[in-house]
């Protein structure tokens, strides 16, 4: 599972997911990817599913790229505990996603292999994403300005 190495502070404050994304919004590596229509916080071990499910079925052809990385880590008291005694203990880490944050990127594989494969990704995400290629970021990028 995807997590960091070492952070500044064991635990954060859940904080709030407000706007779009500004950055992470292109596609940069690969043809097609996966961008988020709404704001979330995706689980490592959500990430590592949808990796699993791409990887899967182009059989290791091609190349993945994971976009997001889980640094925020969230924290759980157990089960029948009173109120007070501190804050829990950190159970598990997400990646905050706002709206248009391209997720994965996928290339080197033909066009129907690579949206089905992102179809069956998005499967595993906690967001409404949809499936985009480089030419319709790129397009929509250039009638916005």
């Amino acid at each position: 599972m995807l997590m960091p190495k070492r952070v500044k502070r064991r635990k954060q404050f859940r904080g709030s997911i407000r706007g779009n994304a500004t950055r992470g919004n292109k596609i940069n590596y690969g043809d097609f990817g996966i961008v988020a229509l709404e704001p979330c916080w995706v689980r490592s071990n959500q990430i590592e599913a949808a990796r699993i499910a791409m990887t899967r079925y182009i059989k290791r052809g091609g190349k993945v790229w994971i976009k997001i990385f889980p640094d925020k880590p969230v924290t759980a008291k157990p089960a029948e505990t009173r109120m007070g005694s501190g804050k829990g203990a950190v159970e598990y880490w997400v990646a905050v996603v706002k709206p248009g944050r391209v997720m994965f990127e996928i290339g080197g594989v033909s066009e129907e292999l690579a949206k089905e494969a992102l179809r069956l990704a998005t499967h595993k995400l906690p967001c409404k994403c949809k499936i985009v290629s480089k030419a319709d970021l790129e397009g929509g990028a250039s009638n916005e300005n």
